[in-house]
């Protein structure tokens, strides 16, 4: 009998700690300044899908936008509010919750829904997408985008056993090390990420594990079970600066509007 694939939110609470710290170093701030001109296009209210410790949230907000963040992790939410209180934003609000069971009501909807950096791919289960399409398409206001960015390159990540991926300083006293390990699911599309960050500080040595998975559909998949959810594809993009969507593009972006 096959193991049952782990539930995408298993292993961010675990992440939370070294979450902005890995970011720094990886993705940094190239898909922020896109973001920042959806939210400022809009009139109404914003809604990000799995905001995490406010890598995307924060900047956004400091554009005036209306944004509320919803996580289901308690300890990335608790990260996001300790930053947002740091920089006095107050336009910004945050919900611990889940994703696939939105709890907001219809007539409060949102003219924008953002679902950034392939927090989609983190729904391992068909029907865990399935109601959270649904759910999306619930709370956007008639006529309001969801917008949705797709990481292309996990399914082409390359299977290894223990590689040390990164390292450096955190603070002046602490130095993380990131030992990785890669597994592919290619019948379930699952991509999963056994991740050891050891922690040091002199003498002192922490190792903490977790494990992230995500699943990938291509764009003509998920196109498909946006348009069944009732939104239709108003653009697919490759990249951050409007460019033409490819399959080998470092970015999918789908552009979608609520029929």
């Amino acid at each position: 009998m096959s193991r049952q694939p782990a539930e995408g939110w298993q292993g961010w609470d675990a992440y939370a700690p070294f979450y902005d710290w890995e970011n720094a170093r990886t993705v940094q701030r190239r898909d922020v300044p896109f973001w920042e001109r959806l939210a400022l296009a809009q009139t109404g209210r914003v809604l990000e899908l799995g905001c995490g410790t406010g890598r995307i949230l924060l900047p956004v907000a400091r554009t005036g936008a209306d944004i509320v963040g919803i996580d289901r992790s308690a300890a990335m939410l608790a990260r996001c509010r300790q930053r947002l209180r740091r920089a006095r934003l107050t336009n910004a609000s945050l919900v611990l919750g889940d994703i696939r069971h939105l709890p907001f009501r219809r007539r409060n909807g949102f003219t924008l829904v953002m679902a950034p950096y392939g927090i989609l791919q983190s729904l391992t289960r068909e029907k865990d997408l399935k109601a959270t399409l649904a759910s999306v398409h619930r709370v956007l206001s008639r006529g309001g985008m969801f917008v949705i960015d797709l990481v292309p390159d996990l399914p082409r990540w390359s299977e290894y056993r223990r590689r040390r991926s990164l390292s450096g300083k955190r603070g002046r006293q602490t130095t993380l090390t990131l030992i990785e390990s890669v597994r592919q699911d290619s019948r379930r599309g699952l991509t999963i990420f056994d991740q050891e960050y050891v922690e040091q500080r002199g003498r002192e040595r922490r190792v903490h594990r977790f494990t992230l998975t995500f699943r990938t559909l291509s764009v003509p998949q998920m196109s498909r079970r946006l348009e069944a959810a009732g939104f239709g594809i108003r653009a697919v993009l490759g990249d951050y600066q409007g460019g033409p969507w490819d399959p080998r593009a470092d970015a999918w972006v789908l552009i979608c509007d609520k029929n």
